[in-house]
């Protein structure tokens, strides 16, 4: 069935975690810039949407996957799903029923009526991510989610009725946490793109390398430090006495719980800011050919890159790896890092 697919593809996609991020924010635009973030895991939607409509071509499939990510995005700028405690994946899932409902040649009605069922039967919480170790389900979340999506389109296209007016619905997560003055009103205005270059997509990251995106500002530190001071000595661990990194919220939140200093799974690892930074600076340790053929920070980058190896059970449970994030501090640097975010991902 389609949306098993579907869900195997979108949690295959996401174990990588090689994907975009985008941060919900509309520079210049008041009531634009509530800063949810979520990432491109919904492609497989558009996948299997092809291959059951042989007429859908190469170009209809690219502009799929950029409303995908349109209406995702644009949801993100106007309403903060994390605020509440609910997983980001949930505008990716309404994304998936209106895209996959267009490309199979759903009317409005099927559409929204397939958005209300998403609304009203199935959000999901932060839960997912909460704990010491992270289980499957964290990285799972855009996969089930995308699955139920598509699952009500089906049924909806097939003549069950869901919620009208999702986003007026006073009783579902949009105008429950943020209440509004008329019955008759929604809590947000969701401007789309539809020519010229102001397109969600043009204002998200995409990652080379794996790594939790909240770790970025880190990495780029790091890489600087090597590539500017040249403080690395191959094979000397003890030569670094100690490593203290400062970020904004939500990084420190997302990647700085203390019981990831000692991730034991992949899901830990790649959420465990004190790893990925660690990871990176042993293989620079490690690297007897390190300096050679670098002249700017790509180079260097290409070297380091992190790759799947370096969340599998022998990286994860590297002795170097541990001793370095032994030398590890990890703290909030406060209202003048978060004041910067989501603009910016300022670390230190």
């Amino acid at each position: 069935m389609v949306e098993k697919a579907i869900v195997a593809n979108s949690a295959a996609v996401r174990e990588w975690d090689s994907n975009g991020t985008v941060f919900g924010f509309r520079e210049g635009r008041e009531g634009h810039q509530a800063g949810e973030f979520g990432h491109n895991d919904f492609y497989p939607v558009i996948v299997a949407a092809c291959h059951e409509n042989p007429s859908i071509n190469g170009a209809q499939a690219l502009k799929a996957m950029l409303l995908s990510d349109e209406i995702r995005g644009r949801l993100a700028e106007v309403f903060s799903l994390k605020s509440y405690k609910i997983d980001h994946v949930v505008h990716g899932a309404i994304a998936s029923a209106v895209v996959y409902g267009t490309l199979m040649g759903a009317n409005i009605d099927q559409i929204e009526s397939a958005i209300g069922m998403i609304v009203a039967h199935y959000i999901p919480f932060r839960a997912i991510r909460a704990g010491k170790q992270l289980s499957d389900s964290k990285g799972a979340s855009a996969a089930i989610s995308t699955e139920v999506a598509i699952l009500s389109m089906r049924r909806s296209m097939m003549g069950f009725i869901g919620p009208k007016d999702i986003f007026r619905n006073p009783e579902a997560i949009f105008r429950l946490n943020e209440p509004t003055k008329s019955d008759n009103e929604s809590p947000f205005d969701l401007m789309l793109g539809h020519e010229g270059d102001d397109f969600s997509v043009m204002g998200m990251h995409f990652k080379l390398g794996l790594y939790e995106h909240q770790s970025a500002g880190a990495i780029e530190g790091l890489l600087k430090l090597i590539m500017d001071t040249k403080f690395v000595k191959h094979g000397n661990f003890d030569a670094i006495k100690s490593i203290k990194i400062v970020a904004y919220e939500p990084a420190f939140g997302i990647i700085g719980d203390p019981a990831k200093k000692n991730p034991t799974t992949r899901q830990s690892a790649d959420h465990s800011m004190v790893y990925i930074v660690s990871t990176l600076l042993r293989k620079a340790i490690e690297n007897p050919a390190l300096y050679e053929n670098v002249s700017c920070l790509d180079d260097l980058w290409k070297k380091l890159m992190l790759t799947p190896y370096d969340y599998g059970a022998e990286a994860v449970t590297n002795k170097n790896t541990k001793v370095l994030m032994e030398k590890h501090t990890f703290s909030h640097g406060g209202e003048e890092y978060d004041r910067n975010y989501p603009e910016g991902i300022p670390t230190s």
